[in-house]
């Protein structure tokens, strides 16, 4: 279940700003639904997603969490839950997994790569404000 989403402006030089979703109670654990992810991702050079994604397990307030960060076309589905996938490319993905005692709660932010990046320091603080 989407439990928030969060709208993030387009950063100069992007058209379109991106989207950090948190999700609660969707079920799949840590590692499906990380592999899903990089699933939505394909590479312009037609390499592997997998083999590109930069994956860190740690620790955060006492939270075991498992983040990914992935760069390429993202080819999953659309802003809008049901909206068709529409291949876009110079993205980036910064996911987070963070695994509490009533379950996992998933953070998903997508967007143009400099919009990303210009917001990568938030979207680390966002995690770090977690409490137990």
């Amino acid at each position: 279940m989407r439990a928030a989403t969060y709208l993030i402006p387009a950063a100069a030089g992007d058209s379109e700003g991106g989207e950090c979703a948190v999700f609660a109670n969707i079920g799949g654990g840590v590692e499906a639904n990380i592999k899903r992810w990089i699933g939505q991702f394909e590479q312009p050079d037609g390499s592997s997603s997998e083999a590109k994604a930069k994956q860190k397990k740690e620790t955060i307030n006492g939270f075991a969490v498992t983040t990914v960060d992935l760069l390429g076309t993202f080819a999953g589905g659309g802003m809008a839950m049901g909206q068709p996938a529409t291949k876009k490319p110079n993205y980036r993905l910064l996911g987070a997994i963070v695994e509490t005692p009533q379950g996992e709660v998933f953070f998903k932010f997508t967007g143009p790569v400099k919009t990303v990046t210009a917001a990568q320091a938030d979207f680390q603080a966002l995690l770090k404000s977690l409490k137990n």
